[in-house]
Order: structure tokens, then C-alpha cells, then sequence
């Protein structure tokens, strides 16, 4: 949760300064390529969400992680050589979160299944915050790398580490990440309140 609240608050919350510093586009048309984009968030989820429970969570979460991680550190190369023109970029974002923001829904989804009932809520809550605050810190980290438009090799920089903070996000899944699908949710958290059966 955290590593792509970091991400999504990254790219999210500045998209405009790159597509204006750097792509030139106008103010006006912004959120034209806002709308492309959402669309791409809708469209992961809506799209994948059956696999991560016929596949499994933790093979598609870690898989779409790294994926959405590993694109992201390709665009950086793209970026930096100036192979991409706005729509070129916004295309990228689009597939990175068609990944990612799939992923990050069945996690969020996960966070809360792997709770006993009685603090599921509060559980996700608290994991939901955390992940918020250091979130937080994307969208101040890549305002400075954008700057004027000037350099883009620093940004360059700033899509490695978002791709990397990805990439162990779906690492850290796929080694310690719960296998909840098609289980009744007793099954995966037992109530706090559950009372045994004397034998």
C-alpha cells in the first residue's frame, strides 16, 4: 500500500507540471490527458479483478507490482532521450497504471481480509493512513525534480526510484503476501471472539 501510494501520488499530482514543462501541452488541454488517464486507473481493475481471484491474489498483486515497477523504469529511459511526445507519455502512464492501480485495489482488499473481523476496519485504516503519509512525500519529491523543465535526467531519476519503490512492493508481496482467495474470511483471520469446540 505504501509503495504505490507513493507512486500514484507521484505521477498523479504532477502529470500536469511534466506535460507542461517539459511537453509543452496547454493549460487548456490538460485534462484531456487527465481523463486518458483515469481511464487507464478504471480500466485495471475492471479489467483484472477476476483474475486475483482465479489465479490468486499474491501471484497477480506481486505480478501486476512488477510490472506496472518494471515499465515505469523503462519509461525513465524513454524520457530521458526524448523518444516520448505527450501522448507517447500519457500512454505509458496509462499502461504502468492499468497495472498498478489493479494491484493496489486487491491489496487494499487483502489488508483488510487478513484481519479478525472485530478489527478489520481498523486495521485498514490504520495501513490506509500510513501508506497516505508517506504518500505524501511523492508528489514534493518529483516537484523538484520537474523544477522549470529544465533537466530531464533528474526526472529520469525520479521514474527509477518509483519504479524501483514498485518493484519491492510486488517483491514483498510475493514473499510474504497471503493467499486469500476463494477462502471464507473466518478461514484466513479467525474472530477474536471465535469459541472453540471442546474435543
Amino acid at each position: 500500500m505504501i509503495t504505490q501510494s507513493f507512486l500514484y501520488n507521484a505521477i498523479f499530482f504532477t502529470y500536469a507540471l511534466v506535460l507542461t514543462r517539459f511537453y509543452h501541452v496547454s493549460n487548456n488541454n490538460v485534462p484531456l490527458y487527465g481523463l486518458a488517464f483515469a481511464v487507464g486507473n478504471l480500466a485495471g481493475p475492471l479489467l483484472l479483478g477476476h483474475l486475483f481471484d482465479t489465479l490468486g491474489r499474491k501471484k497477480m498483486i506481486s505480478g501486476t507490482y512488477l510490472i506496472s515497477g518494471a515499465l515505469l523504469a523503462f519509461s525513465a529511459w524513454l524520457f530521458a532521450s526524448g523518444a516520448l511526445g505527450a501522448a507517447g507519455q500519457v500512454f505509458i502512464w496509462i499502461v504502468v497504471f492499468f497495472f498498478a492501480s489493479a494491484g493496489a485495489s486487491a491489496g487494499y482488499l487483502t489488508v483488510s481480509e487478513i484481519f479478525p473481523i472485530e478489527i478489520r476496519a481498523e486495521a485498514l485504516a490504520v495501513f490506509f493512513a500510513i501508506a497516505q503519509v508517506v504518500g505524501a512525500a511523492g508528489p514534493a519529491f518529483y516537484g523538484v525534480l520537474i523544477g522549470n523543465g529544465g533537466n530531464r535526467a533528474n526526472l529520469a531519476i525520479g521514474y527509477l526510484v518509483g519504479g524501483a519503490i514498485m518493484i519491492i512492493g510486488g517483491v514483498v508481496e510475493a514473499l510474504i503476501g497471503i493467499n486469500a482467495e476463494g477462502k471464507a474470511l473466518e478461514q484466513i483471520a479467525p474472530p477474536l471472539t471465535e469459541v472453540g469446540t471442546a474435543g
